[in-house]
């Protein structure tokens, strides 16, 4: 008995480098088949246009095949749910933004999916500014102007956004709270009808992305009043942020933006998440994937998965406070 048991350990001690060996081979042919990339959202918009350029130049400088896939529905809920839901392998990548990941957990009573139990944060793409615009026939010419209007008006300056709950909603409950104003909030269902809505004068303010409503500002059938990052947005250099604009008005260090991230299934092993990190963070320092993100009004990011988990941490108490109090429901 005591003889087999030694044969026994040899015979372990002897796999031990093949199964190591076995192991790393694993982790080094990381990927090792087409790795899919969810969108949540429809073609065309910011999230899929990040998206893609991310894509691409993983397969043109990695010989990485990343298939996208546009899953939209529900706030973008289908598509992280569908993610969250995968098998955790590597191969299931999603890139998630602050309304899905950070807002729908307080806005959605039932949401199908936890951000922090279900989800394994990678790596944060870009983030963006919203923008504050108005038909160029309008009088609306300042921040102080639309602040003058408000008050006048006394809460029935309509604002639209492309949604209840959306970020841009929640900017303009808290612009009303920091500001001491109210408005009538219009919300849409995207930016489409709103935007028709505003050039033929339904609406007097639009809430939007800056991607969505740059063409019309570069065009001069809109004008951009305020932007809401925490400085001025590259693409829109001339135009101040809503501290700056608003800084007498009581908005000094307003800010709000969405972000854009990388997840990955819960589960997902270490090595494939530190291999995604770091190549993806490897593209963000190149001038043309840079050039690509800011000329669709984007802030380059980057960073490690802890500092993306703390700031959707941090995001999910901000925005949560923001639409319990705004009152904001989706069922």
């Amino acid at each position: 008995m005591k003889k087999l048991w030694m044969m026994l350990v040899l015979l372990i001690l002897a796999m031990s480098p093949t199964v190591q060996i076995a192991a790393q081979t694993a982790v080094q042919s990381y990927p090792s088949k087409p790795i899919k990339l969810i969108v949540p959202f429809p073609p065309g918009g910011g999230t899929d246009i990040f998206a893609r350029a991310i894509a691409q130049k993983l397969q043109d400088n990695l010989k990485w095949t990343v298939v996208v896939e546009n899953k939209a529905g529900a706030g973008g809920n289908l598509g992280v749910e569908a993610a969250a839901k995968s098998a955790p392998d590597g191969y299931t990548v999603v890139l998630g933004q602050t309304s899905n990941l950070a807002v729908n957990p307080t806005l959605y009573p039932k949401l199908p999916y936890d951000p922090l139990k279900d989800l394994s944060p990678v790596v944060l793409l870009a983030s963006a500014p919203l923008v504050l615009v108005t038909r160029t026939e309008s009088n609306l010419k300042t921040y102080a102007d639309v602040v003058l209007a408000a008050k006048a008006k006394q809460g029935q300056l309509s604002v639209g956004s492309p949604g209840n709950g959306t970020v841009a909603h929640l900017s303009i409950e808290l612009l009303q709270k920091q500001g001491g104003f109210k408005v009538q909030h219009i919300p849409y269902r995207g930016s489409a009808q709103a935007l028709t809505d505003l050039m033929g004068g339904s609406i007097e303010l639009y809430m939007s992305s800056v991607p969505t409503a740059l063409g019309h500002i570069k065009s001069g059938k809109l004008r951009a009043i305020a932007v809401t990052g925490e400085r001025t947005s590259l693409v829109l250099p001339s135009v101040p942020t809503v501290s700056e604009a608003g800084k007498n008005l009581g908005m000094k260090g307003f800010e709000t933006s969405t972000w854009f991230g990388f997840a990955v299934p819960v589960g997902t092993p270490p090595e494939a998440i530190r291999v995604l990190n770091t190549e993806i963070n490897k593209l963000l320092k190149l001038a043309d994937v840079r050039a690509k993100l800011q000329s669709e009004g984007g802030d380059v990011l980057g960073g490690s998965p802890e500092q993306f988990a703390s700031l959707l941490r941090t995001d999910l108490v901000r925005w949560g406070r923001v639409v319990r109090e705004s009152g904001a429901k989706i069922d």
